[in-house]
């Protein structure tokens, strides 16, 4: 089965083309790199994967979900850790996993936050601002 499947996939800003016909099968269980230079098109192609902005043609299928009709069920099992770290600086890493836990509107939000500190290990900085960790800390946060 087709993890990620795209076709013919498109985006332009303005007069620049980003990603120009676009044609790929990841397979489930495939791992799958982007390499290229700068301006290659590759965050745009994940901001697309993950639903962040549209393309301006073309299909994309996540597990047989189709973009843009199935745009919150694939956001339920695709995620994506950026390069820059996505935490709030100010608050504490138990400040950060419920904020983010209700971001994605979870019902049993306390439940959750309990497993994702168990399941990284963040109880000794649980109550640490997070503008404070090192940076492995901080990565591992952004991960959870």
């Amino acid at each position: 089965m087709n993890a990620i499947k795209t076709n013919n996939l498109c985006k332009y800003y303005k007069d620049v083309q980003a990603v120009n016909n676009l044609n790929i099968e990841i397979k489930e269980g495939e791992l799958f790199g982007l390499l290229g230079v700068n301006g290659a098109g590759k965050t745009t192609l994940i901001k697309m994967l993950t639903g962040i902005i549209k393309p301006t043609s073309g299909e994309i299928n996540i597990f047989d979900m189709k973009y843009p009709e199935d745009t919150m069920k694939i956001k339920e099992i695709l995620n994506v850790s950026p390069q820059e770290t996505a935490i709030a600086p100010n608050l504490t890493v138990k400040e950060n996993l419920d904020f983010m836990s209700g971001i994605y509107l979870l019902n049993n939000k306390k439940e959750k936050v309990n497993e994702l500190v168990k399941l990284f290990k963040l109880d000794e900085v649980l109550d640490r601002k997070t503008k404070n960790l090192s940076g492995g800390w901080q990565r591992k946060l952004s991960l959870a």
